[in-house]
């Protein structure tokens, strides 16, 4: 075929390409949104388990790290979506993917909340339950503001690391946008066009979440003058 036969089968196929891949990267970002809500609120959980005083509580959540950091993302998936339907349990693709997705980076952020909340100069919490607040009080209205700000980064990048790891979810027939471009591919053989267009699309919906981290990191830390 020759260059110029291509690019007129390219602009006929590219508004239908281009629908495609758009609605993979809409499925891309429902993924994302997801499996961050859940990696958040079961890091937190978890990194107050590793706070605790009680030791079972303790080790039930190292237990669940070391688990869940030393797997590989792809085998949990495959656990999740074809080994479960094994004994019975069938869960759509896209529930699979996010839990599988949530799970894991539970076990990421947990270290990431734990490290910023240690990161707080203990000396404020004992000050603060000497005027008499409660240690529940203390850690909401002294501890946490302060590790925010801390967390801020590492879970940006997080959070952009885990919007490019959703392509791995193709492997269980999630209908995002790596899923998407795959078939694409299949269809109409012109594979460097759809990945690079791909890769445009990841660019695009990666850059304003690195935004957003760096705006609100700036609107977190309190202005030091030079």
């Amino acid at each position: 075929m020759t260059d110029a036969a291509s690019l007129s089968r390219l602009a006929a196929l590219l508004p239908d390409i281009l629908r495609t891949l758009l609605w993979g990267a809409g499925a891309t970002l429902m993924l994302t949104a997801a499996s961050f809500a859940l990696a958040a609120t079961l890091g937190f959980v978890l990194a107050l388990m590793r706070r605790s005083d009680w030791l079972p509580v303790r080790a039930v959540a190292r237990a669940y790290l070391e688990l869940f950091r030393n797997v590989p993302i792809l085998t949990q998936l495959f656990i999740l979506y074809f080994g479960l339907a094994r004994i019975g349990i069938t869960l759509p693709a896209t529930v699979a993917a996010i839990l599988g997705f949530g799970l894991n980076g539970a076990a990421i952020l947990s270290e990431v909340f734990r490290s910023s909340i240690n990161a707080v100069d203990r000396g404020q919490h004992e000050a603060a339950l000497a005027i008499g607040m409660t240690p529940g009080r203390s850690f909401r209205s002294i501890i946490l503001p302060q590790a925010f700000p801390i967390a801020l980064p590492s879970t940006g990048s997080f959070l952009i690391g885990l919007l490019k790891d959703t392509s791995l979810a193709s492997a269980a027939a999630v209908p995002e946008l790596a899923f998407r471009a795959r078939m694409l591919v299949s269809e109409t053989y012109l594979t460097t066009e759809i990945y690079l267009t791909v890769a445009v699309i990841y660019l695009f919906l990666s850059l304003p979440i690195a935004r957003f981290v760096r705006w609100a990191e700036r609107r977190s830390v309190p202005h030091r003058a030079t």
